[in-house]
């Protein structure tokens, strides 16, 4: 059953979720608060209530498997796209909080904009954008501790835009040396990318190890 938290609780061990993976209700968006779920292996996904959520299985990329199709090896060769790191961060967030049929509706409400453009000028929220003639036209967010980086969202405006900035990230972790790329679930764009389920008990693992890490985004 799902801890109510207070400022003064903790969160729960991920293991002790319901079925669906919900851990806790409440709380707050607290820098303090968001670290510590990342730490814990929980992250939030509604704002009214807050819930915090550890699914079993849990979805990553393995950085060393990332997939990149024929069809997305011509659109980087051509060079279309500007790629850029930590230029427009809360612009990702409102492009990916904009309604989209692939994502099956907008979850990311003005509190998670506001907490994760927070996290971000604290130095632990980063995004990499993708342009098309100056005009940003995808992009992906997340979180970064130690050797974590979990995904949060992302989103295109022309197609493929996402695909490469997404790319980019991993190229880019794997070049900072990172150990796991959390992505929470699989889903239709990132399953041909190579994305993989794991089991939590191998994730939490995997998490504890990583976050005491010394990685710079």
């Amino acid at each position: 059953m799902p801890v109510l938290l207070t400022k003064n609780i903790p969160f729960p061990d991920p293991a002790l979720a319901d079925a669906e993976g919900l851990v806790a209700v409440g709380g707050d968006f607290s820098s303090e608060r968001l670290l510590s779920a990342y730490r814990t292996g929980i992250f939030p996904w509604t704002a009214d209530p807050i819930t915090w959520w550890s699914p079993d299985p849990r979805a990553i990329f393995e950085l060393d498997r990332f997939h990149v199709p024929q069809s997305l090896v011509r659109v980087i060769r051509q060079g279309r796209f500007e790629v850029t790191v930590d230029q427009s961060f809360r612009k990702v967030m409102e492009g990916c909080a904009a309604p989209a049929p692939e994502r099956g509706g907008a979850w990311i409400t003005e509190e998670f904009i506001e907490a994760y453009t927070r996290l971000h000028r604290q130095g632990h929220a980063h995004s990499v954008e993708c342009r098309l003639k100056g005009e940003l036209v995808g992009g992906i967010y997340g979180v970064a501790i130690g050797g974590l980086f979990a995904g949060e969202s992302m989103f295109h405006r022309a197609s493929n835009a996402s695909k490469v900035a997404l790319h980019h990230l991993v190229g880019h972790l794997r070049q900072r040396g990172f150990a796991l790329f959390d992505i929470q679930m699989v889903t239709p764009a990132t399953q041909p990318l190579g994305a993989i389920e794991i089991p939590r008990r191998d994730y939490l693992q995997r998490l504890s190890a990583a976050v005491k890490m010394k990685c710079s985004f």
